[in-house]
């Protein structure tokens, strides 16, 4: 039996391997993972999936107009004369009337498309959400995943800084160095401190930003995170083409279609508005009971069923429908520039995101060059501390070169996946889909650059050895 339990586990993780991972008491989302939950549970998501069934409601409601109207009426009334009359006092009458639309001047046939397309834009404005929902939850994972090697960079310095002034304290007791060395470790570890404190405090806001995109919300007094994430902060390197990027999102961004489905709306208003200008007309039929106030025309209480048409025509409304009318071809003005200043928008947020995806790539380059040079710099310092050539400040500072220009290579990848992310939205398509040539990526090669940045997010083990 005890064999069984982790035997089920594993078959039950290989069977289903999109739950998350649970960690302690709370699970680990990788980065697909953070963004189903988003699609599940953010707040602006579930909004907007409520204004889709509301326009739905109103396609409803607008195809009423189609279907005939079955409606009831009664009266009773009981008079209070001031001299003498044969009329009855009390008069009543109930009616049951089935009513159908035979003519609308068009006014029905555009309320229900004015509903169709209604449900079209509150689909595409849910589609729209959706994808920037998506682009915020990748930015703060990948933000999370940042600051947590941060941390990871951060501590690792501070434990080989505390183990030089120590080695530093050793041999200043030993009478080898003198007490500068000593008072030089110390600052240096002084100044380290409040960069391990800021980053471990971005952190938790980066938690804090990812909760609310999940809508999540923390307990009172809540120390710890109700879930984690797993996986390392890691670049693939990216070529995206930019005209196709822009003809992209022209032809697929949900934010356009429903500009356009804007104008379309106005058209149809148009015509319902001008409709006020025709007769409508309507057939009904129904039963009646009345009551006869005269009783010299005939009994009091009488029945029969009742047929007819009727008619109306608004001759001269005082302009109203005039009106209207010119407040909706403004409106549809309106439109299309709204539509006309939605092109330029996505534009501009195309080459915006494709600009820093480009400015990413450099520094990243820049930047792994530069861990390298750092790297042998310090190896260098250190050999110049052995052979009498140089001081511990060219060490020290060395060393505080290599976590920095680790840590900017770090920020750099975190940099290109943001902005990864931001074309990957501005083109309302998956980065896979953009043909960024990840399929000519190999497997081995992902692992390569994983490798490299676990490498460069770590500290050189021990100052004082080459």
């Amino acid at each position: 039996m005890r064999l069984k339990f982790p035997a089920i586990s594993m078959l039950i993780a290989a069977v289903l391997p999109g739950l998350p991972k649970v960690v302690g008491a709370v699970p680990a989302y990788t980065i697909e993972q953070a963004v189903a939950v988003a699609q599940d549970h953010n707040p602006e998501i579930l909004i907007a999936r409520k204004k889709v069934l509301a326009a739905r409601g109103g396609f409803i409601e607008a195809r009423s107009g189609y279907l005939p109207s079955l409606t009831s009426s009664g009266l009773y009334d009981k008079r209070q004369t001031q001299s003498e009359t044969n009329l009855r006092q009390e008069d009543y009458d109930a009616t049951v009337r089935l009513e159908q639309n035979l003519y609308t001047g068009g006014a029905v046939t555009s309320q229900v498309a004015i509903a169709k397309l209604n449900i079209d834009k509150a689909n595409y404005e849910l589609q729209e959400i959706v994808s920037r929902v998506m682009m915020d939850v990748r930015i703060a994972f990948n933000e999370l995943l940042l600051n947590r090697a941060k941390v990871h960079v951060r501590e690792e310095s501070v434990r080989v800084l505390d183990e030089e002034l120590r080695n530093q304290q050793e041999q200043l007791s030993a009478g080898i160095v003198g007490k500068l060395n000593v008072q030089r470790a110390e600052v240096v570890l002084a100044n380290e401190r409040p960069e391990l404190f800021n980053t471990q405090t971005e952190l938790k806001n980066s938690y804090l930003r990812l909760g609310e995109l999940f809508g999540v919300d923390l307990r009172p007094g809540a120390q710890a995170p109700p879930f984690e994430i797993s996986g390392e902060l890691q670049y693939l390197r990216n070529d995206p083409d930019l005209t196709d990027c822009l003809a992209r999102a022209d032809a697929n961004r949900w934010v356009l279609k429903a500009r356009q489905k804007d104008i379309e709306i106005e058209d149809r208003q148009y015509v319902l508005d001008r409709s006020e200008l025709r007769p409508h007309v309507r057939a009904f039929s129904g039963y009646e009971v009345y009551s006869e106030r005269d009783p010299s025309v005939g009994p009091e209480f009488n029945y029969g069923g009742v047929v007819g048409i009727n008619a109306t025509w608004n001759i001269f409304d005082g302009f109203a429908t005039k009106g209207r009318m010119q407040a909706t071809r403004a409106r549809r003005g309106a439109a299309v520039q709204a539509l006309g200043a939605a092109r330029r928008s996505v534009a501009s947020e195309v080459r915006s995101a494709f600009f820093d995806l480009q400015q990413a790539e450099h520094v990243l380059e820049t930047e792994t060059t530069n861990v390298q040079t750092a790297d042998e710099a310090l190896e260098m310092a250190k050999g110049n501390l052995a052979a009498g050539l140089g001081t511990q400040l060219d060490v020290l500072q060395a060393a505080s070169d290599v976590t920095r220009t680790r840590t900017t290579r770090l920020s750099a990848i975190y940099l290109h996946n943001v902005a990864l992310a931001r074309l990957a939205h501005a083109c309302a398509s998956s980065a896979e889909a953009l043909d960024f040539k990840l399929q000519t990526r190999n497997a081995k090669n992902e692992n390569r650059n994983a490798a490299q940045v676990s490498d460069v997010a770590r500290p050189p083990q021990k100052l004082g050895q080459r």
